[in-house]
Formats: C-alpha cells, sequence, structure tokens
C-alpha cells in the first residue's frame, strides 16, 4: 500500500478566483500568488493517483488567517474525503487565534471524518505555540478526538523559497517537548529537527513525533532517507509529495531507488502511515 501524507486540494471557488484570495489571505498569498504555483481539485488528485499507483492521499489544507476560510475550505475536504471514501484523509485548517472557534471547528469536523489538523502554519497565522497555556486547549482537543496536527517546518540555513517560513527546529522543539501526549508530523523533514535526536534527550522528546518528506528534491540530497531513519527510526518516516508541487510519481522514484532494505521502502512509502492512521 502507498500512502502520500502530503497533498493539497482546493475548491472550485479558490482555483477559479485566485486573485481574490491572494488579496485576502497572506498565506494564501504567499504560496500561490505566482500563477504558475498549481492549484488542483480533489478530482485532479485521484487521477495522479491512478497514475502514480497511490492508494491513498492525506489532504491538507493550508495555515489561513482567518477563520472563515479556515471553514469555507474545510468543507471541501470534508465534502471530497465523503466522495472518494477510501482514497483519500482528511486534515482540516483551524486559527489559534480564534481559540473558542478552531476547538469547535476540530470537533465539527473529527465528526465528519477528518484525522487531523494541518498544514498548521504558526508563523503566518502568528500562533504563539511557544505559550503552553495559550495553545493548550487545542492540544487537549486533538488529544481527545485522537487527531494528529501536522505542521509545516523549515530550515533556519540555505535557500530562500516561498512559503519557506520560520517555523525552525528552534520553534518545533520547545512546543513538542511541552505537549508530549500529541501526535505531531513535523513536514518537510521537521527543518532538520531529526539530526538533533543523536542528543540523547531530544531522541526520547521526539517520541511521539514523525516526519514527512514533502518536497524533499528542493531540500535535500535522495540521501536523506536512510539518514533520517538511522536517526529517528525507520517507523518514524512518512512519504509525502507535497503534491502538486511536486509529481506523486517522481518522489515514490527517489524512494524506491535508494539503498535501503526493501522492508525500510515498504514502510516509508505507506505501512508506516497505514498504522499512524489506523487503516485496516
Amino acid at each position: 500500500m502507498i500512502i502520500d501524507f502530503h497533498t493539497h486540494i482546493f475548491p472550485p471557488q479558490v482555483i477559479n478566483n485566485r486573485e481574490r484570495y491572494v488579496e485576502s489571505d497572506c498565506c494564501f498569498a504567499m504560496l500561490y500568488q505566482n500563477p504558475r504555483a498549481k492549484l488542483i481539485s480533489a478530482e485532479e488528485l485521484i487521477e495522479s493517483m491512478d497514475e502514480s499507483k497511490v492508494d491513498i492521499s492525506v489532504v491538507q489544507n493550508i495555515g489561513w488567517t482567518s477563520h472563515e476560510l479556515c471553514v469555507e475550505t474545510n468543507d471541501y475536504i470534508i465534502e471530497s474525503v465523503k466522495k472518494y471514501h477510501g482514497r483519500l484523509v482528511g486534515f482540516c485548517s483551524v486559527q489559534p487565534l480564534s481559540m473558542d472557534a478552531a476547538v469547535k471547528e476540530i470537533e465539527r469536523c473529527a465528526a465528519a471524518g477528518i484525522r487531523g489538523v494541518g498544514e498548521l502554519r504558526p508563523d503566518v497565522q502568528m500562533s504563539r505555540i511557544d505559550n503552553k497555556d495559550f495553545i493548550q486547549p487545542l492540544v487537549d482537543t486533538l488529544v481527545k478526538k485522537k487527531m494528529i496536527l501536522l505542521m509545516h517546518s523549515s530550515e533556519p540555513v540555505g535557500h530562500y523559497y516561498a512559503g519557506k517560513g520560520t517555523v525552525t527546529p528552534q520553534v518545533l522543539y520547545p512546543f513538542i517537548y511541552n505537549h508530549p501526549e500529541l501526535t505531531v508530523v513535523c513536514a518537510h523533514w521537521g527543518g532538520g529537527l531529526p539530526f538533533y535526536a543523536l542528543m540523547p534527550e531530544v531522541k526520547i522528546a521526539l517520541e511521539n513525533v514523525y516526519f514527512d518528506s514533502a518536497a524533499s528534491p528542493f531540500l535535500y540530497e535522495p540521501q536523506i532517507y536512510g539518514q533520517a531513519a538511522a536517526l529517528v527510526g525507520e517507523d518514524k518516516i512518512l512519504f509525502g509529495s507535497d503534491y502538486p508541487l511536486i509529481s506523486q510519481s517522481r518522489m515514490i522514484k527517489e524512494i524506491l531507488v535508494q539503498d535501503l532494505p526493501d522492508i525500510v521502502k515498504m514502510k516509508i512509502l505507506g505501512e508506516n502511515a497505514r498504522k499512524l492512521l489506523g487503516i485496516a
């Protein structure tokens, strides 16, 4: 089974009215102001999955800065998951600055079958995840509903790219340390956080943390798969493409050609995600 843990879809009104949403939301503008940045529907994702032989895709939202836009796009993800039952798994977006509304939205989405919150962008959304008292209601709700938090992550060094942001290991680690009860997926290899697992106290703190490979060819050399598996464990690595930013088939091929045991490739491509999501 191949499970892509990191893809993005948008409702028709967003795709057809890109400029209006660029003007309305700074996160969307940062990611999609460039007309070459592709926006796709659920139908287009399913077409890619069929071509690439991907069994299931996890569809992530983005870090909208208003509660209303979170709800609007969450509705489309909910509808898409129902329409393509068994092929799509949904994550929703919330704006933690509107905490009461965010908690209610998580509860609403959980009741509709949504499995997590993501892709949270605390830098763009101005969410104080370093403030334990502030973020605790969101964490408590996710734990209660047995949901996963997928967090955007970025490297503190290296080249700039649209959407890189400032959610570096220095930001991620205190949050993870403060909330060991929460299951967290750090996108984009956690901005390099796995390398700090050589520190014993960090490895202990990462017990409930996973890392996805979204956009990996734009960030790291291919040996990152073996290196990260050795550092945090082969059970903690999730295949994520960030489609449509990168084709799903390109990412699958990159994993298959690595000098890794077949069982490790199977874990990365889907088995780890299957267990994490509780898919039979």
